[in-house]
């Protein structure tokens, strides 16, 4: 390879990931690209990330293929920057990933690799540094190369030669190895949950199939055959695996009488909010109150809001309020926007509002924060938690966004809910939940009327946050909606 071939290696996304599945490629092997131009979509345990390229110049390999997984360090892919000119470098124009080679006379990256022309090693090999997000991390272990295949292949070459190798080579036992099957397959296995480390092959040389697969997810055991023997059986034939009358070794098939199940891999955005989840509700020892509020001022403030042409295009909704007062509540009991050191054992008092807030998405939970959000305005607030909401549902939230929160909101009278007992994000004492506004017979001036009303669930650390302050807290965010004007009075 000549020495102008850079490998781009993924670098730490963001508060110590080790790893990030690559969701789509934004470029073809031959492109040429620019200095930061976004050459892939690959997501984290928080949120989906464009990465641009730290190279101006043309791609060489990829290493990757969309829905594998990449550790923090390995090679992402290979570009070209002309700074030298030798084997290996792929011109502009060529074919992408599946393609044949670029030319009769172009050696491809992968016979380049192979043949370990003026490859230069690891420690010689330049670092390059992620426009945008810092230091590169430092370079983690390579994903194990395939038998008799450039560890620097691209993907396509290397599952051609899988394939071909399945017919030639023996079997081989899965241990310390990459389980040898197609990308069609180890699709399927993703999304029936099943793990080809755990898989025996019924293929030709032992290579896993589609029906082995289907096997492994309807938990019926291969069947045995001698050595050599051709695997013909099929999702139709599987059935004579199971107890008769019982389908199996297809997707969605009813298994031992049971119902159909669905097998849905955990990771990701979901993955990182289970874990989270489950540290905070064993960690902190919660308490939940609950206020029920007539919110109809805050309402026709809304509506005030809306009608008024200053205000014009400016979507400004009942969340928006709530965070507004959630900041003014927090100047005064400031105990509710804290953390637990536990290592020192102190209390680490915040000196601003980062405000949290939950969205959901396609993704799973992810609560981005607006950060300084006790300086802002009402409208400002309302212009920022719109923005946060667009690029979380887009999947596109950055992860300085995520990183730094101090307290949190989450809006759960969108589906129609009254309250509920949230769950505290890690590292912060308190978290409000807003349940949906309805129109409730309320008591109001001493008679009974239709009136908007609102119930908040705050659950907040018992350890840093007790009984009076809670209540004091809630109370005041109750006010402030209750008769919005009351704001101008509080300090």
């Amino acid at each position: 390879m000549s020495s102008s071939v850079h490998d781009f290696a993924l670098p730490d996304l963001g508060e110590g990931l080790t790893e990030s599945e690559l969701v789509a490629w934004r470029v073809s092997v031959g492109d040429r690209i620019e200095l930061n131009q976004i050459v892939a979509d690959v997501e984290t345990a928080k949120a989906v990330v464009e990465l641009p390229s730290p190279f101006a110049g043309v791609v060489t390999a990829l290493h990757a293929t969309p829905g594998e997984t990449v550790e923090v360090g390995a090679p992402l892919f290979s570009c070209d920057t002309g700074e030298g000119g030798g084997a290996g470098s792929v011109a502009p124009g060529a074919g992408g990933v599946g393609s044949a080679a670029a030319g009769a006379d172009a050696p491809s990256d992968a016979e380049g690799r192979a043949a370990g022309a003026d490859a230069p090693s690891d420690a010689e090999r330049p670092e390059p540094t992620l426009v945008g997000y810092g230091a590169a991390a430092e370079r983690g272990p390579r994903r194990r190369a395939r038998p008799g295949v450039s560890a620097g292949a691209s993907p396509a070459v290397a599952d051609v030669a899988a394939a071909t190798a399945s017919i030639v080579a023996p079997r081989l036992d899965h241990g310390g190895e990459r389980p040898r099957s197609t990308p069609p397959v180890r699709k399927l296995a993703r999304d029936l949950g099943v793990s080809l480390d755990d898989v025996a092959g019924t293929g030709e040389r032992g290579l896993i199939t589609r029906e082995d697969v289907e096997r492994a997810a309807a938990g019926i055991r291969a069947p045995s055959r001698a050595p050599g023997e051709i695997d013909s059986s099929s999702a139709a034939g599987a059935e004579s695996f199971g107890a008769p009358g019982t389908v199996v070794g297809a997707a969605g098939a009813a298994v031992g009488g049971r119902p159909a199940e669905t097998r849905i891999p955990i990771r990701g955005v979901r993955k990182h909010t289970a874990a989270a989840m489950v540290q905070s509700a064993f960690t902190a020892p919660h308490v939940t109150e609950f206020l029920t509020v007539d919110v109809t001022a805050t309402m026709e403030l809304l509506r005030g809001i809306r009608d008024d042409r200053e205000f014009a295009g400016r979507k400004v909704t009942p969340l928006a309020v709530v965070a507004k007062a959630l900041c003014l509540a927090v100047a005064r009991t400031p105990e509710v926007n804290a953390r637990w050191d536990e290592e020192a054992q102190e209390i680490v008092r915040f000196g601003g509002v980062n405000l949290g807030i939950a969205a959901a998405t396609e993704r799973g939970l992810v609560v981005p924060n607006v950060k300084g959000a006790e300086r802002m305005t009402l409208v400002e607030l309302a212009d920022a938690i719109g923005a946060l909401a667009e690029t979380a549902r887009a999947g596109r939230t950055s992860p300085a966004d995520l990183a730094g929160g101090t307290i949190s909101i989450t809006n759960v009278g969108v589906f129609g809910v009254d309250a509920g007992t949230p769950i505290l994000n890690p590292g912060e004492a308190a978290i409000l939940a807003m349940g949906q506004v309805r129109r409730t017979p309320w008591e109001h001036r001493g008679e009974i009327a239709l009136r908007e009303v609102m119930t908040l669930s705050l659950s907040f650390d018992h350890r840093l946050v007790d009984g009076a302050q809670g209540s004091r807290f809630l109370a005041d965010i109750g006010r402030i909606l209750r008769e919005p004007g009351l704001a101008l009075t509080m300090s």
